[in-house]
């Protein structure tokens, strides 16, 4: 993905919901290629821990196109931690990484997911 549709990407998705916090793309290792963070936000990491989660998440990105060919490509994944909830999206060897606050009701996640879903085959 070109950086223009990097930032759209980010953009495109911040306006979906008020309860999303960080919207990011990653690229294959692990760097930050565009973001949008809410305006009030006080992140939950530090730079160097969100560092490391975006060098997880390319890890693991690499690690999961073992089973593509067996258990098809992942669509999205979707995280519920203790102080925030995660879904990230693949488009490529890129992942879409969102956090969005902890007290959404679960139909409002599933409303942000397919509000998302076409956002990221547009660019797949």
């Amino acid at each position: 993905m070109k950086q223009n549709d990097c930032r759209d990407v980010c953009d495109t998705i911040a306006t979906i919901s008020p309860y999303i916090r960080f919207v990011g793309v990653i690229g294959e290792s692990g760097e930050l290629l565009a973001y949008k963070r809410r305006q009030d936000l006080v992140p939950l990491l530090n730079e160097k821990n969100t560092q490391y989660q975006f060098s997880h998440i390319a890890i693991k990105t690499d690690l999961e196109g073992f089973f593509d060919k067996n258990l098809g490509e992942i669509e999205f994944v979707w995280e519920e931690r203790k102080k925030v909830q995660t879904i990230s999206f693949a488009i490529k060897k890129q992942r879409v990484w969102i956090s969005i606050d902890k007290k959404v009701i679960r139909s409002e996640m599933l409303r942000i997911i397919d509000a998302c879903l076409p956002i990221v085959k547009k660019y797949s």
